[in-house]
């Protein structure tokens, strides 16, 4: 059991999700304002 890598923390398999994720939000996000005309700020109310 000790040696399993830790699924918490900094490591590869945390930082790779973590590049994941961040690529899908970014991808949504840039659909999202081709779709509705407005950029993030603008659909938050902010500007």
């Amino acid at each position: 059991m000790e040696n399993q890598n830790p699924k918490f923390g900094f490591n590869q398999f945390a930082e790779t999700w973590n590049g994941r994720l961040a690529m899908l939000g970014f991808v949504i996000g840039i659909a999202t304002e081709l779709l509705t005309g407005k950029g993030i700020l603008s659909q938050l109310g902010l500007m």
